[in-house]
């Protein structure tokens, strides 16, 4: 099977790119990582640029044929291949097919691990209370809810917080939170508070755009809660540095 890194595990959080091969390879896949991927095209496509997403996503289908499935640890970019990639090629039929031919084999990466691998148990340990945030595309796009916390449940060490809105988007929304800040930063401040309520020390989801608003937040005011990627506690990577952490240099300053 393929990895589909994403952008934003490529330049923020290459671990979690890591952290996903080590999950995929100890469930007995031979995982490859195709040299000539590049972003999905989602922001482009969410901007109203059909040209260009059109162009980038020719690029990824073609990129990935030939592999018997594509794993993403995103529900952002495995949602716009798997639902969006078809609509973009409407006017050319061999196009279209190829992209739902990739669709159909394109999965979120606990929801392969779980729904398609059959694993519900994990050699792994995190001594942490987690609170989880169900991103916006891989729960309404993907399905993805009982996946992550069924995995998480088999971790030694980790008690999970239900957030009261965990279903509820974190103000990221990609370019929303560019084009309507406020509106953005008042979603962010909710969920904020239920992270505090909750009592947990980390907080995790499936998406690198969400941890990314939800860490810089945390940080700006000084909140102590870790922010990790599933996929590094799922493979037993929980002592890596937190996202959004400074560096040990710029937090002596």
């Amino acid at each position: 099977m393929a990895l589909f890194v994403t952008c934003l595990v490529d330049m923020f959080r290459p671990g979690v790119g890591f952290a996903a091969v080590k999950l995929l390879e100890d469930a007995g896949c031979r995982v490859v990582v195709p040299d000539a991927q590049t972003c999905c095209g989602q922001p482009a496509y969410n901007s109203g640029d059909r040209f260009d997403a059109r162009e980038v996503a020719r690029g990824v289908i073609a990129a990935f044929e030939g592999f018997d499935y594509v794993v993403v640890p995103s529900g952002s970019c495995g949602g716009m291949i798997k639902h969006h990639y078809a609509g973009l090629f409407e006017d050319e039929p061999a196009m279209k097919a190829r992209a739902e031919a990739l669709a159909s084999r394109t999965f979120e990466l606990t929801s392969f691990l779980v729904d398609v691998l059959g694993v519900t148990k994990l050699d792994a340990r995190c001594d942490a209370r987690v609170a989880y945030h169900d991103s916006c595309s891989g729960l309404r796009e993907l399905g993805v809810k009982t996946q992550p916390r069924t995995l998480l449940d088999s971790v030694t060490g980790v008690s999970i917080a239900e957030l009261p809105g965990a279903e509820i988007c974190c103000g990221f929304g990609g370019t929303f939170c560019v084009k309507y800040p406020d509106i953005s930063n008042a979603m962010l401040d909710d969920k904020m508070a239920e992270i505090d309520a909750s009592g947990a020390d980390t907080l995790l989801a499936g998406d690198m755009g969400c941890l990314l608003n939800m860490a810089g937040k945390l940080s700006r005011e000084g909140r102590t809660v870790k922010v990790r990627h599933v996929a590094e506690v799922l493979a037993g990577m929980g002592d890596e540095p937190a996202i959004g952490a400074l560096p040990a240099t710029e937090a002596a300053r």
